[in-house]
């Protein structure tokens, strides 16, 4: 695997973890402020982030093994 390949993977990997954290993350933030509630949006918008990244991630590994 080249040098190139492999930056490539490690920058899909970081938008694939850290995208869904901080949109369901600061958006859960955002509601629960807006809306004056306890954490219940930031929570969930965690374990949906959580989710999605965890299929993100096993997408990805599955494309790469595919490949090779």
């Amino acid at each position: 695997m080249g040098l190139m390949l492999s930056l490539r993977l490690a920058w899909n990997l970081g938008f694939i973890i850290a995208v869904p954290v901080a949109v369901f993350g600061f958006g859960g933030a955002y509601l629960d402020k807006y809306l004056q509630t306890t954490p219940i949006f930031v929570i969930t918008g965690f374990v949906l982030a959580i989710v999605l990244t965890v299929i993100g991630v096993y997408r990805k590994v599955k494309e790469i093994l595919g490949a090779s």
